[in-house]
């Protein structure tokens, strides 16, 4: 397997995505990982990810030397590219220019892995600072207009470096350079999404055995690919809990029910407690706090279900359908990751006295698709944009109130609606509408309104590491726009987000 060293990137388990999606298996391990552990896991080549830290900063996170006298591949990326630099006497400093985003670097020498590129790419630049002087034995690979060394190597060693991230899709042959690492590392082609359902159906069938397992589901992919695995492997054995907390889209409860009740779930129940989650959030309008309460409230509702049928039921277990993503962006992966915000499912209240199960924890969302489908799954199921646990919470900027949840609904709505029957909304990875919390002066009937703005959010991704706006038609757009002003009361003005992630997120808060 390829080993990838966690120093706290937001995109370290996108890097093992990568691999494993060019057919090699990867597995990640904390960056201050032993020789010796890699060498008993059967480690072929070693990445290390970018970082929030700098090298030179004190208790920022080093790597062990001897991991660099393995005779193994090597390849740093960003973070990983400074420290190959630093933990070899070479230097890395404050860079003259910050380069964020698309840059293009010119290519002096491709030094095996470059090989196949064109001399100008394309590339995705994240970082601050940068290696002004090589080890002893390394030469410059590419440059950009303000990076003297953007790519290096020691060719007699393989070990190599790129100030760069090939593992993001803005990278333009960023999977090429992951290619030449690996044909470097001679690594086997052993990673097959395809056959994983029913080794994940047998694994829990051994783990779990008799025992019983409760799972909080929304309706979402995640959660309902998580159940289908634990339904067939212990199909009495499992109970299934819905909380409609009065923020989620319109029509969405009865759709829920609808879904489990097709895939024929022998122990589901749904909790009403919108009125809970309402009350929790009056006044509150920081989205950290906004997501802290929620989570707070929604295991308040969930463990009173819980210790219910943990004494009727005997449960032992507690199901999430936690994925990569979500662990990547509430900084859960490393100790020295940058917390972006927190997610409602990874803080689970030790009163409970459950072990937590996890189906999906090494997944991205594109696999979860994959195993959703082996599993028989629709692909209304499968590819229904994601939405995120706070639900509308988090999508109504500023406080939350029964008014402003019921014109978010409306409008959203109407927004999905028109994205289907354009053939839109199978092209888009995720689309909504968001509530601004300010007001805006409009028109209406010759006379003056004072409403909210509403915002159109629609992304391309391939695993919501990275995502761009989708470009709409303007004529769609317009569609949009005209029904949510004239339908939606309270509503005088629609606007459409184009901002890219990074630098922005998906959700607003």
């Amino acid at each position: 397997m390829i080993a990838v060293l966690d120093f706290g990137s937001q995109y370290t388990h996108l890097i093992t995505r990568r691999i494993r999606e060019l057919g090699v298996s990867a597995q990640i391990f904390p960056s201050d990982v032993d020789s010796k552990t890699l060498a008993a896991n059967g480690v072929v080549g070693i990445i290390l990810s970018g970082g929030p830290s700098s090298v030179y900063e004190k208790n920022s996170p080093q790597i062990k030397k001897e991991i660099l006298q393995m005779g193994l591949p090597v390849l740093g990326i960003c973070y990983g590219h400074q420290l190959i630099a630093y933990s070899l006497d070479g230097a890395v400093k404050p860079g003259k220019f910050r380069e964020y985003g698309e840059e293009v670097v010119t290519i002096k020498n491709p030094g095996k892995i470059l090989d196949n590129l064109e001399k100008n790419e394309k590339v995705w630049f994240s970082h601050g600072d940068s290696v002004s002087k090589l080890p002893n034995g390394f030469k410059v690979l590419a440059i950009t207009k303000t990076t003297d060394i953007a790519a290096f190597c020691n060719v007699e060693k393989n070990i190599f470096g790129v100030q760069f991230h090939p593992e993001v899709v803005h990278t333009v042959h960023g999977m090429t350079i992951l290619k030449n690492f690996l044909k470097i590392c001679q690594a086997k082609k052993d990673w097959n999404i395809a056959g994983l359902a029913n080794h994940l159906i047998k694994r829990f069938q051994n783990e779990i055995g008799e025992d019983n397992v409760i799972i909080g589901v929304s309706g979402g992919v995640d959660s309902t690919v998580a159940a289908t695995i634990l339904n067939k492997a212990i199909p009495n054995n499992l109970y299934c809990v819905f909380i409609d907390t009065g923020l989620l889209r319109k029509n969405e409860v009865e759709e829920v029910k609808e879904t489990f009740r097709k895939l024929n779930f022998k122990h589901f129940q749904t909790i009403k407690a919108a009125n809970k989650f309402l009350n929790s959030l009056k006044a509150v309008t920081d989205p950290e706090e906004k997501r802290k309460i929620f989570a707070k409230t929604y295991f308040q509702v969930f463990s009173g279900v819980a210790k219910d049928l943990k004494k009727k039921a005997q449960i032992k277990y507690l199901a999430q359908g936690t994925i990569y993503p979500d662990r990547v962006e509430s900084g859960k992966t490393s100790s020295v990751s940058a917390l972006i915000k927190s997610h409602h499912n990874l803080s689970v209240p030790k009163t409970l006295g459950l072990q937590i199960i996890e189906p999906l924890g090494d997944f991205y969302k594109d696999e979860v698709r994959e195993i959703g489908e082996s599993l028989g799954l629709s692909k209304e199921i499968l590819w229904r944009h994601p939405f995120p646990g706070p639900g509308l919470a988090i999508r109504i900027l500023g406080e939350v109130t029964d008014k402003r949840i019921k014109i978010l609904q409306e409008a959203d709505a109407i927004f999905i609606e028109e994205l289907k029957k354009a053939g839109q909304y199978q092209k888009i990875w995720q689309a909504f509408t968001a509530l601004f919390p300010i007001k805006a002066v409009g028109v209406m009937g010759d006379s003056r309104t004072y409403d909210y703005i509403i915002a159109l959010r629609a992304v391309t991704s391939r695993d919501a590491m990275t995502a761009d706006w989708a470009i709409l038609p303007p004529e769609l757009l317009k569609k949009i726009s005209a029904r949510i002003v004239n339908e939606v009361k309270g509503v005088n003005r629609v606007l459409y987000d184009i901002s890219q992630k990074p630098p922005s997120t998906i959700e607003y808060e």
